[in-house]
């Protein structure tokens, strides 16, 4: 069973550092193009594959993690358990405005696209608002991560 949850675990994380990456490169690079309609395609896309995946790791992380620890006689108060844990509620924080503010962008791109317009002001301060955060949530995960391997103390 411990090797079923270490492999869900593991599974979790990889699947948050990747779509955590791919969302961003994506993001960035239909940003670039600066042309609303290939916005809205991306932003779109993005948006599913975070419902989807990010969501749904969201969920097994925090569950599998606690599992393992529980298994391996670590109490939840450990110290490196707790700074990831804060981590995690961090990351969290950072991502749900993350998703809102993609969903705002791709409806704003799709607007300016479906009248044939350049971007509204407002989409590019959400763009930086989104990349802020999302550049505070990855930092967390790859502390997350490092946490997990090294188990500092321990």
């Amino acid at each position: 069973m411990e090797e079923v949850l270490r492999f869900l675990h593991l599974v979790g994380a990889t699947i948050l550092l990747g779509t955590g990456a791919g969302i961003a490169f994506f993001m960035v690079m239909a940003n670039r193009t600066r042309d609303p309609a290939t916005i809205a395609h991306v932003a779109a896309t993005v948006v599913v594959a975070d419902l989807l995946f990010t969501a749904t790791a969201v969920v097994a992380q925090p569950v599998t993690g606690i599992l393992l620890a529980m298994q391996a006689g670590w109490p939840l108060t450990t110290p490196w358990i707790m700074l990831a844990l804060a981590l995690y509620v961090f990351t969290g924080l950072c991502w749900l405005p993350v998703v809102w503010l993609q969903m705002r962008m791709r409806d704003l791109a799709r607007g300016a696209a479906a009248k044939g317009e350049a971007l509204p002001a407002i989409y590019f301060r959400f763009f930086r608002i989104w990349f802020a955060l999302g550049v505070l949530a990855f930092a967390a995960v790859l502390a997350i991560l490092w946490l997990m391997l090294a188990r500092p103390g321990m």
